[in-house]
């Protein structure tokens, strides 16, 4: 009667030490499936609103931040800068963002400076060409590759497209339209947000 009783024991010891591994394992697997179909921080962060400190960013400096995988410049322009666009005016396609302005420019930024804050450039740095990203040409001047009345902004190693310093395409280039300008908006004086607006639009 006690061998049977040990033998109980034994297997009543067993089966429990069985199920709870398998309840472990089956809430490890179970664990490991919902957190396949959650987005990772990284997505999330990849679609949402982007804030940026630009109260250190010097007049004539530009820092590049990532939003929706995509590099976004902000140029705090010189008054030299901004009066060059007086004189780009004549020379680029669109100089007034007239062209697919709900995709290329929002409407409060359908100026000659393509901003809310003229000091500033917010513009994503993907040419419209073929998708090169644009390098930075900001000295004036005869340069290689640039017209001897160079007044500084981005040019393209790819094809040869060349943008001012509020992202508008010169004419007769690869590149059909201006640098895109993302929805944004300011919070304060030294913060900037970039994929939303103060209508609340991304």
């Amino acid at each position: 009667m006690s061998n049977e009783k040990q033998v109980d024991t034994g297997r009543r010891g067993l089966l429990a030490a069985t199920c709870a591994a398998g309840g472990v394992v089956g809430l490890a697997t179970a664990g490991a499936l919902v957190s396949t179909f959650q987005p990772s921080e990284r997505a999330k962060a990849a679609g949402a609103p982007v804030e940026v400190d630009i109260s250190s960013l010097q007049p004539g400096e530009m820092k590049t931040v990532e939003w929706r995988g995509k590099p976004v410049w902000i140029l705090r322009r010189t008054p030299d800068m901004l009066a060059s666009l007086k004189k780009t005016d004549a020379q680029v396609a669109d100089a007034k963002s007239e062209r697919n302005p709900a995709e290329f420019t929002p409407e409060y930024c359908m100026n000659e400076y393509r901003s809310i804050k003229p000091e500033y450039l917010v513009a994503i740095g993907i040419c419209t060409h073929l998708g090169c990203s644009p390098s930075t040409k900001f000295a004036p001047g005869p340069q290689s590759s640039l017209p001897d009345d160079w007044q500084g902004g981005f040019l393209c190693p790819c094809h040869g497209s060349t943008f001012d310093l509020a992202g508008r395409v010169f004419k007769n280039k690869p590149a059909p339209d201006n640098l895109p300008v993302p929805r944004h908006m300011y919070m304060g004086e030294g913060k900037l947000v970039i994929g939303k607006d103060e209508k609340g639009e991304a």
